[in-house]
C-alpha cells in the first residue's frame, strides 16, 4: 500500500493525513506506555517515582540515537526515492541496521560505566540513587533493539509505511499494562523485582518489536534479494548515514541534556519537585502527540519533493504542517490548562507533586505552540539534507541558555521552582522564532519549481 503513494503529486494535505495519523496514534500508544510505567512507579513509592523520572534523560539518550539515526535514514533514503534510485534505497536500509549494531554497543558499555556519575550529578543518592540503578542497568543491557526499532522505522517511513511501527507500539503498549505488575510485583512464582520489573518489561517487548519490524521491512522490499556483500559494513554509507543521522541524535539528546540540567536545578528543591516535574513531561508529551506525525510527514515529504527538485511543495509541506500544529497545540492547550490538577492527581497521592505539577503545567500550555514551530521546521530542514541547525538551536534552548538564566532566576531572583518553569517559557519561545527566521531564509534561496 504505501509503495503508492506519491510524494511529488499527490496533494500536501493528503500526504500529511496518510503519514500523520498512523504515527500519532502509535505514538500516543507509546506515550501511554510511559505512562504506564510512572503510574506502577507510584505504586511503590514516591522515591520509584523519583528514581524513574532520573533515569528518563538517560534512557532518552538511548532513544535519541535510534530516532536520529532512524531520521538520518528516512532523509538519505527519501531524497534517492525521490530520485528514483531503488537500489541505493536498499543499500542505504541495509547500512543504517549494520550502523546501528555498531553503536548500540558502543553505547552499553558507556552507558553502564557513566550512569551512577550521572545520576550522583542530580543529587541522587541511598534508595533514589540505587533505584534508578535498578531500572537503567536492565534497559542498557539492551540497548540493540531501542536502537534498530528506531531506524527501522526510519527506513519504513521513507516509503510512507508509517504504520507498521504503530502496530507495533499499539501491541507494545497493551502488553505493557500486564507485563509491568507480572515482574515488578512477582506473579506467577516469578521474583519480585521493583523498578526493575518495570524496565526488563520494557526489554521484552522491545525484542519482540525488532522482530516485528524485521519482518516488515522485509516485506517492503528493503533486503531483498539477499546478496551479503549488501551487509558488509560499507566506509561511504556509514559516513553518510553519520553526517545526516548523528545531528539528528545530537539534537534530541540536547533534549535529554536539557531534562539532565532542569532535574538537575529542580532537585535541590527536593524529590518532590522532581517526581512532579517526570510526572508533568509525560502529560506534556500526551497533549503533543499527534504533533510527532506531523514531523514524521514533514520529513518524509520534504525528502521526497527535494530528491525531485519539487521546492515549492517543500514550502507548502512546511506552511500546511503549522497550521494543523497550531489546531492540535490549541487543543491540548486548553484541555491540560483546565484540568492540569486532575491530570496530576491520576499518578500520584502526594498534594505536593500535585501542587507542583500542576503550576508547571499551566505555565507549560503556552510553550506548545513554540515546539511545533520548532519541530516542524527542523524536520522539513532534515529531509532538505540540512541537519546542523538542529543541532544549534538545540545547544542554545537545552544548554545554553538554561545554565545561564536557571541560577540567575531560581536562585539570585529567589524565584525557586517558578523561576526554572517562566525560563523554560521563554527559551523556548525565543528559539521557536529564530527557526522561523532561519527556514525562511533558506526558502528565499530556493529557486522555483519549473513549469510541468
Amino acid at each position: 500500500m504505501s509503495q503508492k503513494i506519491d510524494f511529488t503529486v499527490s496533494p500536501i494535505p493528503q500526504l500529511v493525513r496518510k503519514l500523520a495519523i498512523p504515527t500519532s496514534v502509535g505514538f500516543f500508544f507509546n506515550t501511554m506506555f510511559n505512562v504506564v510505567d510512572t503510574y506502577y512507579a507510584g505504586l511503590i513509592s514516591t522515591s520509584a517515582l523519583a528514581g524513574l523520572s532520573l533515569s528518563f534523560p538517560v534512557f532518552f539518550i538511548i532513544l535519541s540515537l535510534g530516532m536520529g539515526i532512524g531520521t538520518g535514514t528516512t532523509a538519505l533514503i527519501a531524497n534517492v526515492l525521490g530520485h528514483g534510485d531503488e537500489q541505493k534505497a536498499k543499500n542505504y536500509a541495509r547500512q543504517a541496521v549494520l550502523f546501528g549494531f555498531l553503536i548500540s554497543m558502543i553505547l552499553s558499555v558507556v552507558g553502564y560505566l557513566s550512569a551512577p556519575h550521572l545520576f550522583r550529578l542530580m543529587n541522587a543518592e541511598g534508595e533514589v540513587l540505587q533505584l534508578s540503578l535498578d531500572y537503567m542497568n536492565v534497559v542498557l543491557a539492551c540497548t540493540l533493539f531501542f536502537l534498530l526499532n528506531g531506524i527501522l522505522n526510519g527506513i519504513l517511513s521513507a516509503r510512507g509505511d508509517t504504520r507498521s511501527f504503530r502496530n507495533f507500539l499499539i501491541a507494545g503498549s497493551i502488553l505493557n499494562i500486564g507485563l509491568d505488575p507480572v515482574f515488578m510485583f512477582g506473579w506467577f512464582g516469578l521474583p519480585e523485582m521493583g523498578v526493575a520489573g518495570i524496565a526488563l518489561a520494557t526489554v521484552i517487548i522491545q525484542f519482540f518489536g525488532t522482530v516485528y519490524m524485521f519482518y516488515r521491512v522485509g516485506r517492503n522490499g528493503f533486503f531483498s534479494p539477499i546478496d551479503m556483500k549488501f551487509f558488509k559494513p560499507q566506509k561511504q554509507y556509514f559516513i553518510e548515514i553519520a553526517q545526516q543521522g548523528f545531528p539528528a541524535s545530537l539534537s534530541t539528546m540536547t533534549v535529554a541534556v536539557g531534562i539532565f540540567i532542569i532535574t538537575y536545578f529542580i532537585s535541590f528543591y527536593g524529590q518532590f519537585g522532581v517526581a512532579a516535574y517526570g510526572i508533568a513531561t509525560r502529560i506534556e508529551q500526551i497533549a503533543l502527540l499527534p504533533t510527532i506525525g506531523l514531523n514524521v510527514a514533514a520529513i518524509t515529504i520534504a525528502g521526497q519533493n527535494f530528491g525531485a527538485g519539487f521546492y515549492d511543495r517543500i514550502k507548502e509541506t512546511h506552511r500546511k504542517n503549522l497550521k494543523y500544529g497550531a489546531i492540535v497545540a490549541t487543543t491540548g492547550m486548553v484541555w491540560v490548562f483546565l484540568f492540569a490538577h486532575q491530570l496530576m492527581g491520576l499518578f500520584t497521592d502526594s498534594t505536593e507533586v500535585v501542587e507542583i505539577g500542576a503550576t508547571y503545567l499551566r505555565i507549560a500550555t503556552i510553550i506548545f505552540y513554540s515546539y511545533v514551530i520548532m519541530n516542524i521546521s527542523i524536520s522539513v530542514l532534515q529531509g532538505i539534507k540540512k541537519p546542523m541547525f538542529a543541532i544549534w538551536i538545540g545547544l542554545y534552548r537545552q544548554i545554553i541558555m538554561p545554565l545561564a538564566l536557571f541560577p540567575l532566576f531560581a536562585g539570585i531572583f529567589d524565584l525557586q521552582l517558578m523561576g526554572i518553569w517562566w525560563v523554560i517559557a521563554c527559551i523556548n519561545w525565543s528559539a521557536a522564532i529564530i527557526s522561523l527566521l532561519y527556514i525562511w531564509n533558506i526558502f528565499k534561496k530556493m529557486k522555483p519549481d519549473l513549469p510541468g
